[in-house]
Order: C-alpha cells, then sequence, then structure tokens
C-alpha cells in the first residue's frame, strides 16, 4: 500500500472513531429530546423507551465495529462475503420494530419536521472513497458514485431539513425526493461495492479489485452507517407520511367529514 494512503487511512481511523459515536450520541439525544415533548407520557416509560433504542444501537454498533476490526466482512476471491447480512438484518428489525411500537410512533409525531433529515449530514463521510481513489486505492467504478452520491446527500441535508420545517410550499415534496435520493445512492454504492470487491460475483474491477471497502476502518460505512443510514430514511418517510395523514385528518374534521374507520 502507498505510504500516503496508509497515512490518510490511519487518520480516518482515528477520524471515525470519534464520528460513529459523535452519530449515535446525537441520535439518542434527538430521541431523548421528542421524548420530553410528549408531556402525557410517565417518566419512567420514557426512560424505558429510550433505553430500547438506546442499548441496541450502542450493541450494534459495539459488535460491528468488533468485527469489521477482525476482519469479518472482509472479501475474498471464492468467498462470498457476509457483508450483506449485515446490512439487510439491522434494516429490517430496526424498521419493523420501530415502526410497530406505539411509542415510537408518537414520539416520531413529536419530534420536529426535518430532524432525521438533517442527522444525516454525517454522509459528507463518504468523500472517504473519493479520497481513497485519487490515492489509487480503490476502482473509481465503485469509488465516484459512491463518493459523490454520499457527498451531495450529505450537503443537502441541513438545507433541505430547513426548507421543510420552515413549511413552505414544496417542502414535503423535496423532503420526500431527498430521501428516496438518499435511499437510491445507498442501494447503487452497496451494489457497486459488491460488484467490484474479491468473490465469486465479482464482475467489475476485475483489474484492481476494491479491497479496501470491505477492511478495517472503511468497510464501517457499508457495515454500520449504511444500515443506520437506511433505517433513518425509512423513518422519515415514515413521519412524513404520517404528519400528512394527521393534516387530513385535521381538515377532514375542519369540514364536518367524520374519518374513516
Amino acid at each position: 500500500m502507498h505510504a500516503d494512503v496508509a497515512s490518510y487511512l490511519q487518520f480516518y481511523t482515528f477520524l471515525i472513531a470519534m464520528i460513529r459515536p459523535a452519530i449515535v450520541i446525537a441520535l439518542l439525544s434527538g430521541l431523548w429530546l421528542a421524548l420530553r415533548r410528549l408531556t402525557l407520557m410517565p417518566g419512567e416509560r420514557m426512560i424505558v423507551t429510550w433505553l430500547a433504542v438506546a442499548v441496541p444501537l450502542a450493541l450494534w454498533l459495539g459488535v460491528v465495529w468488533n468485527l469489521a476490526e477482525a476482519g469479518a466482512f472482509q472479501a475474498r476471491p471464492g468467498i462470498i462475503s457476509p457483508l450483506p447480512i449485515a446490512v439487510a438484518v439491522p434494516v429490517l428489525i430496526g424498521l419493523i420494530g420501530l415502526m410497530s411500537s406505539r411509542r415510537i410512533a408518537a414520539t416520531v409525531d413529536a419530534a420536529p419536521l426535518g430532524w432525521l433529515i438533517a442527522l444525516q449530514v454525517y454522509r459528507v463521510i463518504g468523500g472517504n472513497f473519493i479520497v481513497l481513489w485519487l490515492g489509487g486505492a480503490i476502482p473509481g467504478v465503485f469509488a465516484l458514485p459512491a463518493g459523490i452520491g454520499d457527498v451531495l446527500v450529505g450537503l443537502f441535508a441541513i438545507p433541505v431539513a430547513l426548507y421543510l420545517a420552515s413549511g413552505r410550499p414544496g417542502g414535503v415534496a423535496l423532503a420526500v425526493a431527498w430521501n428516496i435520493f438518499g435511499i437510491l445512492d445507498l442501494v447503487d454504492a452497496l451494489t457497486l461495492g459488491f460488484l467490484s470487491s474479491p468473490g465469486p460475483l465479482q464482475a467489475l474491477a476485475l483489474d484492481h479489485p476494491d479491497v479496501l471497502a470491505t477492511s478495517y476502518p472503511t468497510v464501517m460505512t457499508p457495515a454500520f452507517a449504511v444500515p443506520l443510514s437506511l433505517i433513518l430514511h425509512g423513518l422519515s418517510l415514515w413521519q412524513l407520511r404520517r404528519r400528512a395523514r394527521s393534516r387530513s385528518g385535521g381538515r377532514r374534521l375542519q369540514h364536518g367529514i367524520a374519518p374513516a374507520h
């Protein structure tokens, strides 16, 4: 490995050691503030609800971090990496579990519109793939779409969140479009990363396989940040849908139309 790339990866290792826990702390802090808006929820239930999210989230980060450092997600010729499972399982369990909880539903309703969007400003870290491509460490067929897409999602996260929170016309449509773009970016990055990494299904970058993307520390992006981002996108779309239904129901009541059961 080139000396410059090795030095950069040391810096990046230190960087994500601070940023990943900071993302979790920011998410849990926002959850706590949203729970405090629910004045009808007793204090003990608020704490239990917060812990029901905080404990699994912290354990998830810890387990993925240890597995990543141990090389469990490393792509190898002739062997399918368990990375797709590490992405799919948390997303399915997380979204199903959260969206089936009445307390979480009430918390999502109480949370400010745009909070789940603004939180994904961390996606600018995806620029790491562009840096590695410039250093010749990973193929451009993966690095450019994945890196540019992530940076765009991260750069527009706060402006979209602020516009949505302002209540101006088109805010909801813009937020939905941002979420869809963010999801497509992640799916595209996962697909290209999988097809360009060593393994039985490698079809891209045959002369320069993408080894670093499944190595620590860069593997923390697909193994943890990607499924977390997919969960946040799902929750944001869910929040927008619930808010739209609530407003629609309110307008019906104002016009004397009983809501359908």
